[in-house]
């Protein structure tokens, strides 16, 4: 398999939220690096092209861009 990240991940497991079009969807972020993050969903739920991804508990919030899915699992790359 070809790596394509520009940068490596680190596994974590941490509550975040997603938020876009003044609502919010909480989820489990599951691999980060510093250009995105993969995240995990409760469910299968549409989503819009860009949305913000938060952690509260370590005051992270980023702008982010969806660029891959698979059913609850979403891959995220952050807006500069």
């Amino acid at each position: 398999m070809i790596e394509k990240r520009t940068a490596q991940r680190h596994r974590v497991f941490k509550g975040g939220t997603i938020t876009y079009e003044n609502s919010g969807i909480a989820c489990t972020v599951r691999n980060m690096s510093a250009s995105g993050a993969a995240i995990d969903l409760d469910a299968a739920v549409p989503l819009p092209q860009s949305l913000t991804l938060s952690i509260t508990r370590d005051n992270f919030v980023k702008n982010c861009r969806t660029v891959w899915r698979s059913d609850r699992r979403v891959g995220l790359a952050f807006v500069h």
